[in-house]
């Protein structure tokens, strides 16, 4: 192992803060003070987990980085150790607070270990293989989105003919291609009963449509087992980008054509809270509707008892 210390074992509660990278794992067990560095492959995780050998109980926390600590992360779980796996933002907060201003691979592992013992991060269980699969196409379809936005934008500001007709060229190829990754997407949903069911429940809302309902599938799984405190607060802000873009789209509908969230919109409206205010609190309360039609598995109607 790069850079070893060996930790010793102990009986003390111990938080093992991962940093993680392409390349290696940095790796910190708090507060023991063991620092080393391992390889970011499946004989990287058989080293780290024999370090972490008789530190029973130990709460390991690392971030979501995209894809790169997928498959440590499924290593640990498989090993039954307790992970948690934190959005960035938050750790680089806390580390902020704390005063570590420094942004290097040993301090943000330290950090990691540290926000573990401070903030106890329930554990995090790896996504199913279907709902990673789910979530690499919407990935995709996004960047699709995205590209061919970028284009259009283009083609508006195009005067030299030849220029026209390539940008057209490319906007036909990426709505192909989009109108692959869609029908991808509902063909994996509709192979999964209760997804298929999911998706029937959260389409019923008035302002919510296929798009959104399927961000809310991938990017909101455990929608269904919130409670209404933590589906109305903790999932409107950071780290999950794709689901804010949806939910906002879906708020702006909700508030012409749902009339309980337009009364909602236009109460906050009156009161004198401004436009992005009031669209936040219909965002809230769509994800608070679509749990509660989750968690009791029906859909909508306008005048449910």
């Amino acid at each position: 192992m790069q850079g070893e210390v060996l930790p010793e074992r102990s009986a003390t509660q111990v938080y093992v803060g991962i940093d993680v990278c392409k390349a290696r794992l940095d790796v910190y067990l708090h507060p023991l003070g063991a620092k080393f560095a391992v390889s970011n492959d499946a004989h990287g995780f058989r080293r780290l987990k024999r370090s972490l050998e008789g530190h029973e109980g130990a709460l390991v926390v690392m971030e979501a980085t995209g894809k790169l600590h997928r498959a440590a992360h499924r290593s640990l779980v498989a090993e039954s150790f307790a992970v948690a796996v934190v959005n960035p933002l938050r750790a680089r907060l806390f580390a902020e607070a704390a005063g570590a201003l420094a942004k290097t691979d040993g301090v943000d592992a330290r950090m990691l270990a540290v926000l573990g013992e401070s903030m106890k991060p329930s554990p995090t269980a790896p996504p199913s293989a279907l709902m990673q699969t789910l979530r690499d196409v919407l990935r995709c379809r996004d960047a699709a989105v995205a590209a061919r936005t970028a284009l259009l934008n283009q083609l508006g500001e195009a005067s030299v003919p030849v220029a026209i007709a390539e940008i057209k060229r490319q906007i036909r190829a990426v709505e192909t291609s989009l109108a692959h990754l869609e029908a991808e997407i509902e063909r994996l949903i509709a192979a999964d009963p209760s997804l298929a069911r999911r998706l029937a429940v959260l389409t019923s809302i008035p302002g919510i449509g296929t798009t959104t309902a399927v961000a809310l599938i991938v990017g909101l799984a455990e929608i269904g087992a919130l409670s209404d405190k933590q589906a109305g607060a903790r999932h409107i802000r950071g780290g999950r980008p794709q689901l804010r873009r949806a939910l906002s789209m879906a708020a702006l509908s909700a508030t012409r054509c749902n009339p309980d969230l337009k009364a909602v919109y236009d109460r906050l409206r009156a009161a004198g809270k401004k436009p992005k205010v009031a669209l936040v609190a219909v965002m809230r309360k769509l994800v608070i509707l679509a749990n509660a039609l989750v968690t009791q598995n029906r859909l909508w109607q306008p005048n449910h008892a």
